[in-house]
């Protein structure tokens, strides 16, 4: 009877030790549910989103010479150069000033054109004297492009062929004895600097026209 008693309670202490063992078990797993839901919730952050969406975002486009058209567009849109462009129309010059160049092109505006002896432009304009417009005008443009910061004094080749002098000092820049009153018109294929006085080549007599 002893035995039976002593049997009934070891059963009567496993069963109490296994219920909490079960409870403890079945405790754990549903713990372990959130923190796989936690992950998972991590991984769905929209930070990498986010990045994406920053790397593929653009900005505006800066402004470029491009933007602002050839030599001649440029001219055309400024009427203070509105005589140069007729003249460079008349000597055919369009087409060139187009290219690619770069040029940089000492305009004279239309007061110094102006400034010429009476009846000089009308003449110049003319048909009969289409090459002596060409070597007059083809005289202010340099084969290059060259900003006012960069602008050398000395001798520089025009695409007329001849040497220009410029100089700089308290006066300002001067070229062949005009002054710079304007620079840096910036263009898709050079630059404008207007300039007081029309330059006229060594081998020009306007005179003569």
């Amino acid at each position: 009877m002893h035995l039976h008693r002593t049997a009934a309670a070891a059963v009567a202490a496993m069963a109490a030790l296994t219920l909490p063992a079960c409870g403890s078990s079945t405790t754990a797993g549903t713990s372990s549910t959130p923190a796989a839901t936690s992950s998972s919730l991590a991984a769905s952050t929209p930070a990498a989103s986010l990045a994406s969406s920053a790397s593929s975002a653009s900005s505006p486009a800066a402004s470029t010479p491009a933007d602002s058209g050839t030599i001649v567009a440029v001219a055309a849109a400024d009427p203070e150069f509105s005589t140069f462009v007729s003249a460079v129309k008349a000597a055919g010059l369009v087409n060139t000033l187009n290219g690619s160049g770069p040029f940089t092109v000492f305009a004279p505006t239309n007061q110094a054109f102006a400034a010429l002896p009476p009846g000089v432009l009308h003449k110049l304009l003319l048909p009969a004297n289409k090459a002596t417009l060409v070597k007059v005008l083809t005289y202010h443009v340099l084969p290059a492009k060259v900003i006012a910061a960069e602008v050398k004094p000395g001798k520089h080749k025009t695409l007329e062929g001849r040497e220009i002098t410029i100089t700089a000092g308290g006066g300002g820049v001067k070229v062949g004895g005009a002054t710079v009153t304007k620079t840096d018109v910036e263009a898709s294929n050079g630059v404008i600097h207007a300039i007081d006085k029309v330059l006229v080549p060594a081998n020009v007599n306007l005179s003569k026209l």
